[in-house]
C-alpha cells in the first residue's frame, strides 16, 4: 500500500485551543495526523466522571497518538497551598494524564503502535518560589512517563515527556510581569523566550513514525537555561 493510501494516524490532544497546544495541533496536522482536540465541555479534565464519559460514548475510534498538553499552574507559597488548589492541580496535571493513558493504551497495544507525549515543565527539573505544587505534579508526570515507557515499550508504544522552559504564551504572561519576563530572558543563554512553534516541532517529531527508538525521555526545551 502506498503512503498516500495509508489510513491517517489519529491523535488525541488536550488543551489544543491556544498557545503550545494550538501550535502542536498545527504541526501534527501538517504531518497528516488527524487531530481530535476536545473542548473542556466535551472532556473536562477536572472531572473524573467527564473523562470516563468521553471514552464511553458511541463512535469513539482508537487513538494512535496521545498528547497530554492541558494543565494549570496556580502559584502559591508552600504554606499557602490549600487543599482545594492542591487537589485540582493533582487531578488536572497528573491524574487526568494517567486516566487518558489508561484509556488509549489498549487499542495501541492491539496495533502494536502508539506515541504518547506528556507536556511537563522545566519546573519538574528545577524550581523557584511559589512553584511547589506545580513542581510536584510535573515531577510526578515525569515519573509516570518513564514507567509507561518501560511497561508499554514491548508493545511498540513510545512514551516521552517534553519540558518547556519559558515560552511566550498567555500563561507565562499571566504569571510574570513584563519586568520579570525581561529579567528571565537575560538569564537564558539564547536571551529570549521560546515560541510555541519551537516546542510543537519537537512534540510532532516524538509523535511521528520518524521517532522509532526514543522513549522514556524527559526532554528540556529551555534555550539552555539548565546549563547556567
Amino acid at each position: 500500500m502506498s503512503d498516500t493510501n495509508k489510513t491517517p494516524r489519529v491523535a488525541l490532544l488536550t488543551g489544543g485551543s491556544r498557545g503550545i497546544g494550538a501550535a502542536i495541533r498545527n504541526e501534527l496536522e501538517a504531518r497528516a495526523i488527524r487531530v481530535v482536540a476536545p473542548s473542556s465541555n466535551d472532556l473536562n479534565l477536572a472531572s473524573p466522571a467527564s473523562i470516563e464519559s468521553y471514552f464511553s460514548g458511541p463512535g469513539k475510534r482508537p487513538f494512535d497518538v496521545l498528547v497530554n498538553n492541558a494543565g494549570i499552574n496556580v502559584l502559591n507559597a508552600i504554606d499557602a497551598i490549600d487543599t482545594a488548589t492542591w487537589e485540582q492541580m493533582v487531578q488536572i496535571d497528573l491524574t487526568a494524564p494517567l486516566r487518558l493513558i489508561q484509556h488509549v493504551v489498549p487499542a495501541m497495544q492491539a496495533k502494536r503502535y502508539g506515541r504518547i507525549v506528556n507536556i511537563s515543565s522545566i519546573f519538574s527539573l528545577v524550581t523557584r518560589e511559589r512553584r511547589g505544587a506545580y513542581s510536584a505534579v510535573k515531577s510526578g508526570l515525569n515519573g509516570l512517563t518513564r514507567t509507561a515507557a518501560v511497561e508499554f515499550g514491548p508493545h511498540g508504544i513510545l512514551v516521552n515527556a517534553v519540558c518547556p522552559g519559558y515560552v511566550a504564551t498567555e500563561l507565562t504572561t499571566k504569571n510574570n510581569s513584563p519586568q520579570e519576563l525581561s529579567r528571565i530572558a537575560d538569564t537564558i543563554p539564547l536571551r529570549r523566550l521560546a515560541e510555541p512553534l519551537e516546542i510543537a516541532r519537537l512534540v510532532a517529531f516524538l509523535c511521528s513514525e520518524e521517532n522509532s527508538y526514543l522513549t522514556g525521555q524527559t526532554v528540556a526545551v529551555d534555550g539552555g537555561l539548565l546549563c547556567v
